[in-house]
């Protein structure tokens, strides 16, 4: 299998291209002060699925997703915090948490099979 052809990875893409549009429209201080830490967490989720992916052992690989499983709960409060005070607006936040709520569980059981993979 090849890294573009994980579900997770397919799916921390798009959440990524979906934020970088919101990101570029921010301005100079609301990037300053939640815009950069919003997108380093989001970026962060992919980063971290394809250098774990690219890993040997089970453990080291999955090292990397479990970091790429905080990112994805840093760029939930950091989402949920942009939406309460108004720097996106409702359709938006539908928008990521429904890619969050389908890559949570997905990045949950790749972590469950990566494990799995040391009793073989």
């Amino acid at each position: 299998m090849d890294l573009k052809d994980l579900e997770i990875y397919k799916i921390s893409r798009n959440v990524s291209t979906m934020a970088w549009e919101i990101y570029e429209k921010m301005d100079w201080q609301i990037r300053k002060v939640l815009g950069d830490q919003w997108i380093t967490s989001i970026d962060s989720i992919g980063a971290n699925i394809a250098e774990g992916f690219g890993r040997y052992h089970y453990l080291d690989k999955n090292r990397f997703n479990y970091n790429a499983r905080g990112s994805l709960l840093e760029a939930i409060y950091w989402t949920e915090l942009l939406k309460e005070r108004d720097k996106m607006t409702a359709a938006q936040f539908k928008s990521f948490i429904s890619e969050f709520d389908a890559l949570c569980p997905k990045l949950n059981s790749y972590i469950k099979s990566t494990k799995n993979q040391a009793s073989k």
